[in-house]
């Protein structure tokens, strides 16, 4: 796994960008469309991150597992203080049981072949980021998004190509490498070949890219979470292989 931040700041991140999420939604209709969501609504933008909050804060609490357990459906309130204080106490679920779990206890993820680790560390980071676009997405829909702290997005860019990017399947076309280049100093390398996908720092040595982007860490972000598109980045290489990339549904 790449460098990320403290196991602290992650939880402390959770509780800042999730407040920042219920400010968000509290402002427009929780029938307002979500631009970045298409079908969505605000309401199934709280359900979807709060179901999620509650799952995963279940999955810690299991520790080590050959399966999740099954996720709550039970019915979610729709009225907008009602629909608030139940995401605030999923949200709690979720942070309890990573303070109980601490860093390194082992749990189920679905990106256990990866370079992510399994445990609650490696949960607490997704769900940072998980929460920071969400965030972004119900901004959008209320017609007021705010910059990201460029800390956090830079370390989103890394924790996507360690979980979403990372896999032993084997990448199914002629091997290529993409290099991150994010405007605040930041780089990334993604090797595809036959050994799968892989995440690596991007050293000075490193032989020419197969595709390159370059952007904000925030627009890197944005991109590889599917909110953004090769147009809103400076593109070099052939984009083919980030079409690929976007494509590409490994099975391991």
């Amino acid at each position: 796994m790449t460098e990320s931040l403290a196991y602290s700041a992650l939880l402390q991140l959770i509780d800042e960008r999730s407040a920042a999420f219920r400010s968000a939604v509290a402002a427009p209709s929780l029938d307002a469309p979500v631009p970045s969501c298409p079908g969505w609504t605000l309401f199934d933008l709280v359900q979807h991150l709060g179901r999620g909050q509650r799952w995963w804060a279940a999955i810690v609490a299991a520790g080590p597992a050959e399966a999740p357990p099954a996720k709550d459906a039970a019915e979610v309130p729709r009225e907008l203080e009602a629909l608030l204080a139940w995401y605030a106490e999923s949200n709690e679920l979720l942070l309890s049981a990573l303070r109980e779990a601490g860093p390194e206890r082992e749990c189920w993820a679905w990106w256990g072949a990866g370079v992510s680790p399994a445990n609650a560390r490696g949960v607490a980071r997704r769900r940072v980021h998980e929460v920071l676009v969400h965030t972004y997405d119900a901004q959008l829909a209320a017609g007021a998004v705010q910059p990201m702290p460029a800390d956090v997005a830079i370390d989103g860019v890394a924790e996507f190509l360690d979980t979403c990017n990372s896999t032993p399947a084997a990448w199914p076309h002629e091997a290529a490498t993409i290099h991150y280049h994010a405007t605040e100093g930041r780089s990334w390398l993604l090797t595809l070949d036959g050994t799968g996908a892989w995440p690596a720092p991007l050293t000075d040595d490193a032989a020419p890219a197969s595709a390159s982007a370059t952007g904000t860490a925030e627009q890197l972000l944005l991109f590889v979470w599917g909110r953004l598109t090769l147009n809103d980045l400076k593109i070099g290489g052939d984009p083919r292989v980030f079409e690929q990339l976007i494509a590409w549904e490994p099975e391991e």
